[in-house]
């Protein structure tokens, strides 16, 4: 569970483990299965997410919004706008025509919604095709936090933990089928994540080879050898998709930027670099910014190529005859279409009967109904039924989420865990950035916390391999003999006892550990199955939805 070396008791002689082995230390186990159980998990999440996906056939909350931009940039390359009741034009018929004169104002950019698009340039303008996608993005981040889960913990098995756990989160199973931009905000974020932390390993692993074939931390140059980094530039096209998504991707791109350096400047120190930081400023801080920063700004630019290169979008008018100048032509009008955007997030205060404040997103306090209504019918003998697409997390995860973060902090502040402290940043990253948009009154929701859903899994996880414990191994039992029973010399007999002693402990303590977090992950399974119904739509009576809604503020 963590990459220090082990230490050794102090009858044993003590050898420092190679430069790679302390600063990149290998996942244990098998590469076979550490593909294999995160497809299985995966393949689980996809049949969650794709059984009933045409279910309601209707168009849901913000689907109004999306599935209809979608299907404009198909058609014209920016939004237009639409006649009234679209929305029933579109149920009935999907080739119906539904458009008005002119374009339309959007307030976000356009990634999320060509990636919508997709899915009715393959299936239609129906519930199914403009669910298509998310749904599909929704199940590949479970995959990606299976994979990135296990990189960090060492474990497949608790990589896996973390796949099946995002797999049966409410909120992250109702965005992932719904045409809402926010399940793609959360793929990128935390595919990014996983671009940054693989660039971690494998950059420290190149640094300790490098600083080897030099002859030491001391020969050649004080600052370090000079690293590419070359995951960190398909980072950056994940965070500029991101923000070519939602504008919040900004603020992981501010967050992950100073996360690279911290690294960066831990890896030179352990590595006993002898100018560690100016080493860090001078070979990483301006490669590290065009890699993210500048290929994120390019790939969110690239987002726009339809209104850019297309006459007609909203404030664009007409194009320039040679396409090659089309850009830089359109630039101007694209930073006003900005200042209009910004201007409309900042005055969105209007009253909404399901908003909420980011102080009560970890409680789940407010949920959001995607969708209610109340059939006639298909309910048994009931005489009142209800279906409902409730938007909330699963409460047993997030509330035993909320423990395990205060568990993140400790582990970051006492065993300066580095996990931890990235965990912590991807989470606040995507709360605390609320919080000045919430003292000034604006309109959000909970679904806002779908790009935090990730970070807080892993949290859990963390907690639960703490709970776990390492493997009982000799190596592992000797780093526990100097605490225990102190480092005076003892007999060799004497401390095979002790060590066999030590390995009783500590087999037992997984044994416990085991059980707890096996109980843990069951409890939110049975959690999940118990609040499916109105998660996935399905007609039940009306005293059982309501026996579902535990608090009045989730009506």
């Amino acid at each position: 569970m963590t990459d220090l070396a082990p230490a050794v008791a102090s009858d044993e002689p003590r050898r420092t483990p190679p430069l790679r082995d302390r600063l990149s230390p290998p996942v244990p186990g098998s590469a076979l299965l550490g593909w294999l159980g995160p497809l299985l998990v995966t393949a689980f999440a996809a049949f969650l997410r794709f059984d009933r996906l045409s279910v309601p056939k209707t168009v849901v909350f913000d689907e109004t919004y999306y599935a209809k931009d979608a299907l404009s940039l198909l058609k014209f390359g920016w939004e237009h706008s639409t006649v009234k009741d679209a929305d029933k034009l579109l149920i009935k018929d999907p080739n119906a025509h539904i458009w008005a004169e002119g374009p339309s104002f959007v307030a976000h950019p356009p990634g999320g919604k060509w990636m919508i698009a997709i899915g009715e340039w393959l299936f239609g303008a129906t519930p199914f095709g403009w669910r298509f996608m998310p749904a599909l993005f929704g199940t590949l981040a479970v995959l990606v936090l299976c994979r990135v889960a296990r990189r960090m913990t060492g474990s497949t098995l608790l990589g896996c933990a973390a796949g099946l756990l995002l797999a049966l989160d409410g909120l992250q199973f109702v965005t992932s089928r719904a045409a809402l931009l926010d399940v793609f905000v959360q793929f990128w974020i935390i595919a990014a994540f996983a671009c940054l932390v693989n660039d971690r390993f494998r950059s420290r692993a190149e640094l300790a080879d490098r600083i080897d074939a030099r002859g030491g931390p001391d020969a050649g140059s004080p600052y370090g050898p000079f690293l590419v980094h070359g995951w960190r530039i398909a980072a950056g096209v994940c965070l500029g998709m991101a923000c070519a998504t939602k504008w919040t991707g900004v603020f992981y791109v501010a967050a992950f930027g100073l996360m690279v350096l911290f690294w960066d400047f831990g890896a030179r120190r352990a590595a006993g670099v002898p100018r560690p930081l100016a080493g860090t400023l001078l070979l990483t801080a301006v490669p590290a910014f065009v890699q993210l920063v500048v290929v994120a700004a390019v790939t969110y630019l690239a987002s726009w190529w339809g209104w850019i290169f297309r006459p007609g979008g909203w404030g664009r008018g007409e194009v320039a005859g040679s396409p090659p100048l089309r850009p830089f032509e359109a630039l101007p009008d694209l930073w006003r279409y900005h200042v209009e955007m910004w201007n409309f997030h900042n005055g969105l205060d209007a009253k909404h009967p399901y908003q909420s404040w980011p102080w009560d997103w970890p409680i789940l306090r407010r949920p959001v109904a995607f969708f209610y209504s109340e059939p006639k019918g298909g309910c048994g003998e009931a005489a009142r039924c209800s279906r409902e697409i409730l938007g909330i997390g699963t409460p047993a995860l997030w509330w035993g989420g909320l423990i395990a973060l205060v568990v993140a902090v400790g582990l970051w502040l006492v065993a300066r865990d580095w996990r931890a402290g990235a965990i912590l940043l991807g989470y606040m990253a995507g709360w605390l950035s609320w919080f000045p948009n919430a003292f000034a009154d604006r309109t959000m929701f909970l679904f806002y916390t779908t790009p935090m859903i990730p970070f807080m899994v892993l949290a859990v996880v963390l907690t639960l391999g703490v709970l776990i414990g390492p493997q009982p191994t000799r190596a592992a039992a000797l780093t526990h003999l100097p605490r225990l029973y102190g480092t005076a010399a003892a007999a060799p007999a004497e401390t095979a006892a002790k060590i066999g002693g030590v390995l009783t402990r500590m087999e037992t303590r997984r044994m416990v550990g085991a059980a707890i977090a096996g109980a843990f992950i069951l409890v939110v399974l049975a959690n999940f199955a118990y609040f499916y119904p109105v998660l996935a739509a399905k007609v039940i009576s009306y005293d059982e939805w309501h026996a579902r809604i535990w608090f009045k503020d989730w009506i």
